[in-house]
C-alpha cells in the first residue's frame, strides 16, 4: 500500500493560478485520489491582484494555501505561517515564479523537484525532472541532461480545451487593458469602435471583461469626457453604468450596450467571442493560449501619456510646443523602427516569430478599426485561419495529466498503488517543517 505524500505547488501570478494550477490539481486528484496532500505556496508577483490565495483556496482539490506575503520566511527558514507539517516523502512542483525556488525548497525538505517550463528551463543539473511545453524548449538543453526532460504539452491548451460555447450572434470581446496609460486610450477607442460597428451591424454584441485590478468605476472614469481628454479625441460617446438584474453593462449614449464580465478569469465568456480587440500586453498571451482571434491595438496617441513620465523624456514632453514636437518625433521614430526591424509586440507573434495576429500600430481611429472588424466578420475563413495558427504555435493538450504521471514516477508510484486509499491525515503521521 502506497504511503501518502505531499505535493507542494509553487506558483505566483493570477494567470498561473487560474490557467496552470487549476488543471493540474484537478488531474492530480482525479488520478491519485486522496494519496497526495496538495499544498499551494504562492510567491510574490509584480502582476498580483491580491486574490491569488483566495482563488487557490476555492479549488476543492487543494488542501491548504499559503499567501505570497509569507513566502520568504518559508524559502529562507522552512517555516510556514501556519506551521505546516510534512510527510516523509513529497514533490515540489513549479508552476510559476523563479525556478530557483523549487531547488531550495526541495533540498530543504528532502523532496523531489519537478519544473513545468513553458519557454525556458533552468537549473537542470540539480532539478530532478522537467515537463516542458514543446520540443523547442528541449532543444536548448545539453544532451547529457535531456533524460530528465519530457515534452508534456501546454497547460494553457488544457484550459482552452474545455467546452466552448457557440452562438449564431457575433460577439466581439473588448479588452482595454488594466493600467492607467492603456485605459486612457483603450476605453474611449473601444467604446467608439463598438458604436461604429453597431451602426453597420446592429445584431453584433459586445462584452468587456473587467480586469481584477480595476473596477467598473475605473472604466467610467476613463470614459468621462471631463476626466479623460482622449474621449474627445476619439469622438467616443458618453457611457453610463446600468444593470439588467445582477448583470452590469455599459450603456453608450448612441444605444450600444457593452456587457461587463466581472468574474475572473473570464475564459467561459471570452470563448463565446468570434474576435477580440485588445491592447498589447498579457491579454494577448491569454487570448492566444485560448486560441481566440484578435486584433492587437497599439495606438500611438498613447505617446501623449509621456507627459506623465518621470525623468528627462517626461520633462521634455511637458515643454510647450517643444513637447508636442518631441512626442510626434518619437511617435514617428517608434513606428519607423518597428516596421523596419519587424518588431513584434503581441505574444502570439513573438512565440511564433511571425505575424499570426494583426498588430495595428499608428494613430488608430474608430471608423477604420470598425471597418476592419466587419471585414473579418464577413470573412469567417480569415478568423478560422488565425485560430488555427494560434493553436499551432502552442503545445499540445494533456500537459496536466502528463505532469501527474511524472509526479508518480518521481516517487516510484504506479496505478497499482491506488488500490487502497491512504488513511486521513493526522499530525502525528508527518514530520514538522524543517527549520522550526
Amino acid at each position: 500500500m502506497a504511503q501518502p505524500f505531499d505535493l507542494i505547488i509553487l506558483t505566483n501570478g493570477p494567470g498561473e493560478v487560474t490557467t496552470w494550477l487549476r488543471p493540474v490539481v484537478q488531474a492530480v486528484r482525479a488520478h491519485w485520489g486522496s494519496l497526495p496532500r496538495i499544498s499551494v505556496v504562492l510567491a510574490p508577483c509584480s502582476h498580483s491582484t491580491g486574490q491569488e490565495a483566495a482563488i487557490a483556496r476555492s479549488y476543492p482539490e487543494v488542501d491548504r494555501v499559503q499567501a505570497a506575503k509569507h513566502f520568504f520566511p518559508f524559502l529562507l527558514w522552512g517555516k510556514t505561517a501556519e506551521s505546516w507539517s510534512w510527510f516523509s516523502q513529497g514533490v515540489v512542483l513549479f508552476l510559476g515564479g523563479d525556478q530557483f525556488f523549487p531547488l531550495v525548497i526541495g533540498k530543504r525538505l528532502g523532496f523531489k523537484t519537478l519544473i513545468y517550463a513553458e519557454w525556458e528551463a533552468r537549473w537542470w543539473r540539480w532539478i530532478d525532472a522537467f515537463g516542458v511545453m514543446n520540443a523547442q524548449v528541449l532543444a536548448k538543453i545539453p544532451p547529457k541532461y535531456q533524460a530528465k526532460f519530457q515534452v508534456v504539452g501546454d497547460l494553457m491548451v488544457d484550459i482552452s480545451q474545455e467546452a466552448q460555447q457557440t452562438r449564431t450572434t457575433p460577439i466581439i470581446g473588448l479588452l482595454p487593458g488594466s493600467k492607467g496609460m492603456k485605459l486612457a486610450q483603450g476605453v474611449p477607442l473601444l467604446v467608439a469602435t463598438a458604436s461604429v460597428i453597431r451602426r453597420q451591424r446592429p445584431a453584433v454584441k459586445f462584452l468587456l471583461p473587467v480586469a481584477p485590478t480595476i473596477t467598473v468605476q475605473t472604466l467610467l472614469h476613463y470614459g468621462d469626457r471631463q476626466r479623460n481628454p482622449m474621449v474627445k479625441r476619439f469622438a467616443a460617446p458618453a457611457i453610463e453604468l446600468c444593470h439588467t438584474g445582477d448583470q452590469p453593462y455599459l450603456q453608450v449614449a448612441d444605444g450600444t450596450q457593452i456587457q461587463l464580465v466581472t468574474d475572473f478569469p473570464a475564459h467561459q465568456d471570452l470563448r463565446q467571442c468570434q474576435l477580440c480587440l485588445t491592447t498589447v500586453g498579457a491579454n494577448t498571451a491569454e487570448l492566444g493560449a485560448l486560441g481566440l482571434p484578435m486584433l492587437v491595438l497599439l495606438p500611438t496617441q498613447q505617446l501623449d501619456a509621456m507627459r506623465a513620465w518621470d525623468g528627462i523624456p517626461g520633462l521634455i514632453a511637458k515643454i510647450p510646443w517643444l513637447g508636442t514636437w518631441f512626442v510626434r518625433w518619437l511617435n514617428r521614430r517608434i513606428i519607423t523602427h518597428a516596421r523596419k526591424h519587424q518588431v513584434r509586440y503581441a505574444w502570439p507573434n513573438i512565440w511564433a516569430k511571425k505575424d499570426i495576429v494583426p498588430e495595428l500600430l499608428g494613430e488608430l481611429d474608430p471608423e477604420t478599426l470598425g471597418a476592419l472588424v466587419l471585414d473579418y466578420l464577413d470573412h469567417p475563413e480569415k478568423l478560422k485561419a488565425m485560430q488555427a495558427s494560434l493553436q499551432a504555435c502552442r503545445g499540445e493538450a494533456g500537459a496536466a495529466h502528463k505532469l501527474t504521471l511524472m509526479i508518480g514516477d518521481l516517487l516510484h508510484l504506479t496505478t497499482v498503488d491506488l488500490g487502497h486509499q491512504p488513511p486521513p491525515v493526522h499530525p502525528q503521521d508527518s514530520r514538522l517543517n524543517q527549520g522550526e
